[in-house]
C-alpha cells in the first residue's frame, strides 16, 4: 500500500534543469570525451560504391604510414546486420584503420585501397526495379472497415491527391562517437545512445557473450532524435578494433559516414483520398503508402495509424508496401511514421475544407470521432477539439481570409494554415534504486537516457515530491547498465515510464519510513495510522500535529542504520492498453509569408495548443515543444537528402548542402497546454511529448502556404521552385 504524499511542490513547476550548469561550462561528459593513455583511434574505411562485392583490399600503404597499429579488413568475430564481403549500401563500411593519432587514422584510410567487383543498386523508390511488399508487421498491415471504394465513389466532394515526402536525415549536435575496452572477456564502451539496456543486448549479441559482460555508459547524449535508438556498425566495429588492437579504441563517425552509416527518416509516397458529403461528413478515406526499406535489418515505418482513426468514417482503408532498395536502413526519427501520415491527412483534410467551402477547424469538428474507430476503443482522453478552440482564439484565426492569393504585404503573400497532432501514449517497465543516505539526501538511479529534454530535471522533481524532500537533497543518476534496467529512451514514453517508476520506488522507501516510524515505541510518530503521517522537506511527522514528527536522518541514527535501500519495477497496466486508445493531441496553427516573385517561403509564427496530460515541468514542455517546431518548419520547407541513383551515393551528406533551420528562419514560436491529466495512461497522468510537438508542423505551414499561395504543395520540402 502506498500512503497519501503531501502536496507536490515540484512537479509542474518550471524548475532549470540540474544538469544546466555541467552543459554550459562544459563539464558534461559525452561519450567521444572519454580516453585513456593507451587510447588509440579508429577510422572507418567505407564503400564507394552501392551494390556488388569486396573483390580485395590492399592495405600496405596505410598499414606502413607512421603511427598506423592495424588495418582491419576481416571482421570475423563480429556479427554485423550485413555480409561484410558484399555491399549492401553505398557507404558501407568495409575496412578499419586503427592509429595512435586521429589524424594517422584519417590519414592511412585514404590509402585503403578497395577493389569491387561492382553492380547498379536501386536506390529510387519509383524505380521499375524497385520491389514493393506488404508490411512484416502487424502496426502496419492492410485495414479495412466498410467499403471505402464504393463509398468514394458515391461521395458528394472528394479530394485525392498524391503526396511525397523525401528523406531526412537527423543531424544532431553530437556525431556517433563510441570508446571501447576489453579487459580480459568483459567489455565497456562509453557509447552515444538512447537505449543502455537495448546497446548492452546488441554489443553481447554481436560478441556472442552475454550481456552481464557488457557495460554500457552514456550519461549524457548530444541530440539524436531517433538516430541513437539502434547500435548501429560503427559502434560495434569500434568495439571489434579495440579487441583486435588490445588497446582501448575511439571511433567518431564523420558528418559524411553519418548520413550513410546511420538511419534516417525514409522517403515516402502516398495516396490520400476522403470523400465527404457537402455537409462535410465524412464517408469514406483511402489511404496508400509506399515506403523506402532496406533490403537487409529493414524498419517499417507507421505511416497508416493516422488516418484510420483521427477522424470519423464509416468506411477506411489503409494499405502499406514496403519498399526494398539497396540503401542502409530507414530507422526512428522524431514522429516516425506519425509525422509523414498526419502531412498527407492533414493536408487532405485542408483541401477538402476549401472544396466544400469550410473552415478547416469546423470540418475537424463535424468529423470528431466519439471512439478510435480503427480499434473500436473509447479514449482515455481526447480534448483535440478543445486544443482547436483554444489555438484559433490565441492565434487569431478569425483574421484569415480563407481566399487563397487574397492578403498581402507587397511581394508577399501571407497566409494562414492549421493541422492537428497526435501521437500514442506509450509507457514500458522500469526498474529504479533508491537509497536514502545518513545526511538525509536521496541518491536515485535507473538506466535510463536523456539526449536533451530534461530526463534529470524532471526525474529529480518526480522523486523530491515522492520522497518529500527538497529537489537540492535528491541526485538523480543515469546512463549505465549496471543502474537497473529502463526502457530506451524513445517513442515519447521516458516521462510514463521512467517518471512512474521513479514515482513507485521512492513512495515504496518513503512508506517503509512511514511503517517504521508509526510502530517504533522510541518515535515520536509511535502508534498514529500510516496514513495520519505526512512527510515533507525530508521530514515525518503527523498530518494533525506538525510539530509531532522526525526527520528521515534521526531515524536511520535512532535506529541504527546506514543507507536504506529500496529497488522496484514499475510496469504499466498492459490491459488498459488493450481497453483504451491512448494519444496526445495538438493543434498548431502557421502563419507564413511567400515572396510572389522569388517563391521563397518564411515562417513568420507558429503557435500550438496541445492536450498531453498532466505537465511536470512547464519550462521544458514548452522548450520540447519550441524544438519540435523548428523540426518541422525544417521538414516542412528544408531538409531533404539527395542520391544520385546512379551507385547510391549521397550527394549533400554535408552541414552545407542539407538544409536545417537556423536562426534566421524562426520567428515567434510559442505553445500551450491544457491543464489536466490522464491517469489511464500511467499513474503520473502524463502523455509523451517530444513526438507530439513535431507532428503537426509540416502540414500546418503546407495548409498556410496554399492560403498565402492558391499552391497545394503536396511534395516537402516546399522549395521555391514549387512556387513559382
Amino acid at each position: 500500500m502506498t500512503y497519501p504524499a503531501a502536496a507536490p511542490r515540484f512537479t509542474g513547476q518550471p524548475v532549470t534543469r540540474v544538469d544546466g550548469r555541467l552543459k554550459v561550462t562544459g563539464a558534461a561528459t559525452y561519450a567521444g570525451d572519454n580516453g585513456f593513455a593507451d587510447l588509440a583511434h579508429g577510422v572507418l574505411v567505407c564503400s564507394t560504391v552501392g551494390g556488388g562485392r569486396v573483390a580485395g583490399i590492399d592495405s600496405a600503404a596505410a598499414q606502413r604510414h607512421p603511427g598506423v597499429i592495424r588495418v582491419i579488413t576481416d571482421f570475423g568475430g563480429v556479427t554485423l546486420p550485413y555480409d561484410p564481403r558484399q555491399i549492401a549500401a553505398f557507404g558501407q563500411p568495409v575496412a578499419v584503420v586503427v592509429a595512435d593519432t586521429l589524424e594517422a587514422a584519417v590519414h592511412a584510410a585514404g590509402l585503403v585501397d578497395v577493389r569491387y567487383d561492382a553492380t547498379e543498386p536501386t536506390t529510387d523508390i519509383d524505380s521499375p526495379r524497385a520491389v514493393a511488399e506488404p508490411g512484416s508487421s502487424a502496426r502496419v498491415a492492410d485495414y479495412e472497415r466498410g467499403d471505402a471504394d464504393t463509398a468514394l465513389r458515391a461521395a458528394a466532394v472528394v479530394t485525392d491527391m498524391e503526396y511525397s515526402l523525401a528523406r531526412n536525415n537527423h543531424n544532431p549536435m553530437e556525431l556517433p562517437a563510441t570508446v571501447a575496452r576489453w579487459d580480459g572477456d568483459r567489455l565497456t564502451v562509453w557509447d552515444k545512445t538512447q537505449g543502455i539496456t537495448s546497446s548492452q543486448r546488441a554489443y553481447a549479441k554481436a560478441f556472442g557473450m552475454t550481456p552481464d559482460r557488457v557495460d554500457v555508459i552514456s550519461p549524457f547524449v548530444g541530440g539524436a532524435f531517433g538516430s541513437a535508438g539502434k547500435t548501429w556498425p560503427n559502434a560495434l566495429l569500434a568495439a571489434f578494433a579495440a579487441r583486435q588492437v588490445g588497446r582501448p579504441v575511439k571511433l567518431t563517425l564523420s558528418r559524411k559516414q553519418f548520413y550513410s552509416v546511420v538511419g534516417y527518416r525514409p522517403v515516402s509516397k502516398h495516396r490520400l483520398a476522403i470523400g465527404a458529403d457537402r455537409s462535410g461528413r465524412i464517408g469514406a478515406i483511402v489511404h496508400e503508402a509506399r515506403v523506402e526499406n532496406s533490403r537487409y535489418d529493414g524498419f517499417e515505418d507507421n505511416v497508416t495509424e493516422v488516418p484510420r482513426f483521427l477522424y470519423s468514417s464509416p468506411n477506411m482503408r489503409s494499405v502499406y508496401r514496403s519498399v526494398h532498395l539497396d540503401v542502409n536502413p530507414p530507422t526512428y526519427m522524431r514522429g516516425p511514421g506519425t509525422t509523414s501520415g498526419a502531412f498527407t491527412m492533414e493536408s487532405a483534410m485542408d483541401d477538402l475544407a476549401f472544396r466544400l467551402g469550410m473552415d478547416p477547424i469546423e470540418l475537424r469538428r463535424r468529423n470528431e470521432p466519439s471512439r478510435d474507430e480503427s480499434e473500436d476503443l473509447p479514449f482515455s482522453t481526447r480534448r483535440l477539439t478543445e486544443c482547436f478552440a483554444r489555438g484559433a482564439d490565441v492565434f487569431g484565426w478569425s483574421r484569415r481570409n480563407p481566399a487563397p492569393r487574397s492578403t498581402r504585404e507587397g511581394d508577399l503573400l501571407i497566409g494562414m494554415g492549421t493541422a492537428a497532432a497526435t501521437y500514442h501514449a506509450l509507457a514500458s517497465p522500469c526498474t529504479v534504486s533508491v537509497r536514502m543516505n545518513p545526511d538525509g539526501t536521496a541518491d536515485v538511479a535507473t538506466g535510463a537516457s536523456d539526449m536533451g529534454p530534461g530526463t534529470y530535471t524532471s526525474m529529480t522533481q518526480v522523486a523530491a515530491d515522492a520522497l518529500g524532500l527538497p529537489m537540492q537533497r535528491v541526485r538523480f543518476s543515469l546512463g549505465d547498465s549496471r543502474m537497473p534496467q529502463a526502457p530506451i529512451h524513445g517513442g515519447s514514453q521516458t516521462m510514463a515510464s521512467v517518471g512512474s517508476g521513479v514515482m513507485n520506488a521512492a513512495a515504496m522507501l518513503r512508506d517503509r519510513f512511514i511503517r517504521t516510524a508509526v510502530v517504533d515505541p522510541g518515535s515520536p510518530l509511535s502508534g498514529l495510522r500510516p496514513d495520519q503521517v505526512t512527510v515533507a522537506d525530508g521530514r515525518v511527522y503527523a498530518t494533525g500535529d506538525p510539530r509531532r514528527g522526525e526527520y528521515y536522518r534521526d531515524m536511520l541514527r535512532r535506529k541504527g542504520w546506514g543507507p536504506l535501500d529500496a529497488e522496484e519495477t514499475w510496469t504499466p497496466n498492459d490491459a488498459e492498453y488493450e481497453r483504451f486508445s491512448m494519444h496526445g493531441y495538438g493543434a498548431v496553427f502557421a502563419e507564413v509569408a511567400v515572396d510572389e516573385r522569388l517563391g521563397t517561403t518564411r515562417v513568420r509564427r507558429v503557435f500550438a495548443v496541445y492536450d498531453a496530460g498532466r505537465i511536470i515541468n512547464p519550462m521544458l514542455a514548452h522548450s520540447q515543444a519550441i524544438g519540435g517546431m523548428v523540426g518541422g518548419i525544417g521538414m516542412a520547407l528544408l531538409e531533404a537528402t539527395e542520391l544520385d541513383h546512379r551507385d547510391g551515393r549521397i550527394v549533400n551528406a554535408n552541414m552545407a548542402d542539407y538544409l536545417v533551420p537556423v536562426n534566421a528562419d524562426i520567428t515567434a514560436l510559442d505553445a500551450e497546454f491544457l491543464a489536466g491529466e490522464d491517469l489511464v495512461t500511467d499513474p503520473l497522468g502524463v502523455k509523451g511529448l517530444a513526438e507530439l510537438v513535431f507532428v503537426g508542423v509540416p502540414a500546418a505551414v503546407a495548409n498556410a502556404v496554399f492560403n498565402a499561395t492558391g499552391r497545394r504543395v503536396t511534395d516537402l520540402p516546399i522549395t521555391l521552385d514549387k512556387l513559382l
